[in-house]
Parts: C-alpha cells; structure tokens; sequence
C-alpha cells in the first residue's frame, strides 16, 4: 500500500528544528486559553476521576511529549529515505497518522475546555490514542525501534488522559454545569 504525503509535510518532518517545533508551537496554542478554564467555575464544578493530578502537571507533561512526538516523526522521516524498501511504506503511514494523530490532538482542547464537551472530547481522544498506538507500532519497524523510545511515553500518557477524560465525562453526565465562565 502505498501512501501519499504532501511534500511540505515531509519537509517539516524532515528538518529536526521544525519536527520539534510544530508539535510544540500547535500544543501551546490550542491550550493557550486552558489556565483560565480551569480556574474557572465550569472546571471547578465538575467531579474528577480518582488519580487526577495537579494541574501543574499537565504543563510539564505536555511539552515534553510534544517534543518527543516531534523527534519521532524526524525518525520516521529518515526511515522514509534510508529504510529497506519493504518498510518505507510503514513509515509513510507511520508519519501520515503522526499528522492525523496531531490534528485530533490539537482539537481536544478546545473541544474539552473551550466548548466544554466532555464526550466529543472522549471520542476525540479515543481516536488520537488508537491512531497513536498504530502509528507507534508502525514506526517501531520502520525506524528498527528508535521511534518506540519517543512515542510509548505518550501512548502511557494518552491511556491515562483517555481515562481522566473518560471518567470525567461518566462522573459527571446528566449533570447540569454551567458552561459560561
């Protein structure tokens, strides 16, 4: 099977400064407006899941998988144009679902913490965590391994988002919230 992608995206990807960059720059706008949902009265209101965690964390985390998810796709690029021919297909899909995987993650913020939709923000992170965990395995082959090192950190923490998000959607369905904050 062969996969098409967009000579600019290889680009990006190609070029570690903006396969870092991109990932990072995407996370920090889509969550710009996060800090303050989150102290407001809608964020406040709603029951947590056991094992949320500070909300500090999520600061920390984030960047640093961003990053790590960006240097992944620098692998899969080099795998494209130095891997056996029998898994340069592997790791085009491979990058092509990195993109897919960065669109459903850029849009479950705003779907979260600026629509306050809890449950299309489950499905959204349910597809990101499967695309996530398909593009992992793939890059696994393509890259002989060295994309896993970068990658399983975030399919651990998407598992758990996956979790805080699921359960925060079943704790608190039904539920009248103010959504005006």
């Amino acid at each position: 099977m062969s996969v098409w992608l967009p000579n600019f995206l290889l680009t990006i990807a190609r070029n570690p400064v903006t396969a870092l960059g991109l990932p990072l720059a995407l996370g920090s706008l889509s969550g710009a407006s996060t800090a303050k949902v989150v102290r407001g009265q809608w964020y406040r209101s709603l029951y947590m899941p056991p094992g949320q965690p500070p909300r500090q964390t999520f600061g920390i985390v984030w960047p640093v998988l961003y990053l790590s998810m960006g240097y992944a796709s620098y692998l899969a690029t080099q795998a494209i144009d130095e891997a056996p021919a029998t898994l340069v297909a592997d790791a085009k899909l491979g990058l092509a679902l990195y993109y897919g995987q960065l669109c459903f993650n850029v849009l479950w913020t705003p779907l979260f913490f600026g629509w306050k939709q809890p449950g299309i923000a489950l499905l959204d992170i349910s597809f990101l965590t499967g695309t996530t965990y398909y593009a992992t395995a793939l890059l696994h082959h393509a890259t002989g391994g060295k994309s896993t090192y970068f990658l399983v950190p975030y399919c651990m923490w998407l598992t758990f988002a996956t979790y805080l998000n699921g359960g925060i959607w079943w704790l608190n369905r039904g539920r009248v919230l103010d959504k005006v904050d």
